[in-house]
């Protein structure tokens, strides 16, 4: 065991120097997030419990990086039994570094690309542990996605989306270099299990593998120091699923002591949408209910570009005279929000301590020029600097650089991402009465044809709407949305639409029964 700690101690060195000689943003970019050695111990040491007793071990990491997962491999197996060791790392910054580190020893590193290696029937790998790069699909290079797809298909049957991460064609690739019965563990972004590119990754765990255990991170306990995603162990095995077979999911803790655990049929995991409902969940999600997107049209608060440029306070627009009619209020983000109901006053502006407004004008800019001219010298200055306003993404692909979305004040807003510290809410709901609209830290709820109708009739319904939108448990927001390294939750706009309206209707129905009127969605 000294003989592994030493060299543990040496790889811990190299992977620290290495990545010293990166810039953070270099290794996000790149997907490079290296595993921990407890967890990489964890992580093997419960692998190998899945394999035959005694069997010869045929290791593959097809993203090894210096080599964590195969020195875990050594502390817990005797040399004798790893027939063989093979691992695959693109980057020769790391590559190299670590095939000197291992020349002793029977791990083979090729300094190549996994996604476009030839796997040989004469070197199928039968436990496969891998923490692939965790790469966004628009860092994907656009000419290189297709071949992925075409590739990943031939291998294992399944055609991943366009907006899958680099981590999902490593899964799908790695399907024809197992042999069968072989064991795989894969530690990747927990967001699969929710988000619609993960359908398709779904859809070969339960079709083309036998899925063994899905274990879930803490969210509140990153596994990575230097990555914000919330962190899930996927374990398959290359096989037809057996008869009454169901799948571990377990949550927090660790992998042999979990702090939740719970055994879920195949049959009820193809009709549940979010996986990580599991295993708090006891059963499928309803799908025939009547959620909150029959009653709202949710969307994003508007993204204006530049806030700092687009966005200002009253003493400002009065220090350059501007014209206030090209302005419009908007809220300030929920921290400046102390109170669920947002007034208004005679002028329909928020009440409330910081007034923020929005320069929201779709003039053509002669116009500005003859109507505007303090204007015309402000919208100027996004137009110069080394970075104009106007050549930003958002401003650039706009019919006029400075025009903004259309978002009309919303009578309902939901914060967008939110932190559950201390048992408090990770999402809070606003009712408002003013005039303002919002930006894209929020998600705006515009009430639906017949709502709309019936809150014209009974406009004190809002403030019935808004206490039952606060009343929703925390559990089932969360269960909805996604979740980040850091405890750090997200909501969709979709992910709210599904939320279940049953109580609220029911709710809405005894308001109105005194006046005969029904809601034509019941």
């Amino acid at each position: 065991m000294t003989d592994w700690h030493n060299l543990e101690n040496k790889r811990l060195l190299l992977q620290e120097t290495l990545d010293s000689q990166k810039s953070p943003l270099e290794r996000n970019q790149l997907g490079q997030f290296a595993t921990p050695t407890d967890l990489a111990c964890d992580i093997v040491k419960y692998g190998l419990t899945q394999l035959p007793t005694d069997s010869k071990i045929r290791f593959l990491d097809p993203g090894i990086g210096t080599g964590s997962f195969y020195s875990a491999l050594r502390k817990f197996t005797k040399v004798e039994s790893i027939e063989s060791a093979v691992g695959y790392e693109v980057d020769e910054h790391y590559a190299k570094p670590a095939k000197r580190l291992w020349k002793r020893h029977k791990l083979r590193i090729s300094i190549s690309d996994f996604t476009t290696a030839n796997a040989r029937n004469g070197s199928r790998a039968n436990f496969v542990i891998c923490n692939p790069p965790y790469v966004r699909h628009h860092h994907i290079d656009s000419e290189v996605k297709p071949q992925l797809q075409y590739s990943t298909e031939a291998s294992c049957g399944i055609r991943l989306s366009g907006l899958s991460g680099l981590y999902c064609y490593f899964l799908g690739l790695s399907h024809k270099w197992m042999e069968d019965d072989a064991i795989a563990g894969w530690l990747i972004p927990s967001e699969f299990m929710d988000v619609n590119y993960g359908k398709e990754i779904k859809q070969y765990l339960l079709s083309k593998v036998t899925l063994l255990h899905i274990h879930r991170f803490d969210p509140t306990n990153s596994q990575f120091d230097d990555a914000l995603v919330s962190s899930a162990i996927v374990w398959l095995k290359k096989s037809r699923p057996p008869k009454n077979h169901k799948v571990k999911f377990t949550f927090g803790g660790t992998l042999q002591n979990p702090t939740l655990s719970r055994e879920v049929l195949p049959s009820e995991l193809v009709t549940e949408r979010k996986w990580t409902r599991y295993p708090k969940a006891t059963k499928a999600s309803k799908t025939n209910s009547i959620v909150l997107g029959d009653l709202f049209s949710v969307k994003r608060g508007l993204a204006t570009g530049d806030n700092k440029f687009f966005i200002m306070e009253r003493t400002e627009i009065e220090k350059r005279s501007l014209p206030f009619e090209c302005f419009t209020p908007v809220l300030p983000s929920s921290r400046y929000l102390n109170k669920g109901i947002i007034y208004s006053d005679k002028d329909g502006l928020p009440k409330i301590d910081k007034q923020l407004f929005l320069l929201n004008t779709s003039l053509p800019q002669e116009k500005i020029q003859s109507l505007y001219p303090t204007l015309w010298e402000y919208l100027k200055t996004g137009l110069t600097g080394e970075k104009p306003v106007a050549s930003r993404y958002l401003c650039k692909t706009r019919r006029v650089w400075y025009e903004q979305e259309n978002r009309p004040p919303p009578p309902f807003l939901c914060t967008y991402m939110g932190r559950a510290a201390d048992k408090e809410k990770p999402f809070r709901f606003f009712l408002n009465y003013s005039n303002a609209t919002a930006c894209n830290v929020y998600l705006l709820l515009y009430p639906k044809k017949e709502l709309l109708e019936l809150l014209f009739e009974n406009p004190n319904m809002k403030m019935d709407i808004w206490k039952y939108l606060n009343s929703i448990e925390p559990n089932e927001l969360i269960s909805n949305g996604r979740v980040y390294g850091g405890g750090l939750y997200k909501l969709e706009p979709r992910e709210l639409q599904s939320i279940s309206a049953e109580k609220l209707i029911h709710k809405l129905t005894r308001k109105i029964k005194n006046t005969q009127q029904q809601l034509e969605f019941i």
